[in-house]
């Protein structure tokens, strides 16, 4: 092999490794990884019941109507290793290519959106609250309006939409 060719496999290996590793910080990653925990409510909301669930408010309906997934988990129990644990990698998540809209720190609790946007459009939103002992997320993904985004995050819609959301699902679910 000449010198040509092994700097080429050399950079083909790295590449292949990076693209690895950028997978590990990923919501997809995160709710698998999670998903079995103690203590833990997972909901994946399936396309067919997205329309029912547009109906609990008209922050809502307005969010839902371009959503193609919504996840929710909360954590409830949590040390506070645990809880650091899960907000370094929520961090991870969101430090590469997701926007911070909205950060709220009060004591120990902590309350922070983060968006993905996709030229115009605004492609995924997350919003994990954790405090003491309990922590959520909150992920939605599609096509979403910038101005309308940081409008409900700025007017805390989202928190709001969080506790429906979950009090919705506090009963007998199905968990994918």
């Amino acid at each position: 092999m000449t010198g040509i060719q092994k700097n080429k496999w050399a950079l083909s290996l790295l590449f292949v490794l990076l693209l690895s590793c950028g997978s590990t910080n990923s919501i997809d990653r995160f709710y698998e990884l999670h998903k079995n925990d103690n203590e833990v409510l997972a909901v994946r909301v399936p396309q067919s019941m997205l329309s029912l669930l547009s109906g609990i408010s008209p922050e809502l309906q307005n969010i839902i109507g371009n959503t193609r997934d919504i996840r929710f988990m909360r954590f409830s129990g949590l040390s506070t290793p645990k809880i650091e644990t899960l907000s370094n990698q929520m961090n991870n998540i969101t430090s590469s290519s997701f926007i911070e809209v909205y950060r709220k720190n009060q004591d120990e609790k902590r309350s922070v959106i983060s968006i993905r946007e996709k030229r115009d459009l605004v492609k995924e939103i997350m919003i994990f609250n954790h405090d003491d002992f309990n922590a959520n997320l909150l992920y939605f993904n599609g096509e979403f309006d910038p101005a309308r985004v940081r409008s409900l995050a700025e007017n805390e819609q989202f928190n709001d939409m969080s506790e429906t959301l979950f009090s919705q699902f506090s009963g007998p679910v199905l968990i994918e």
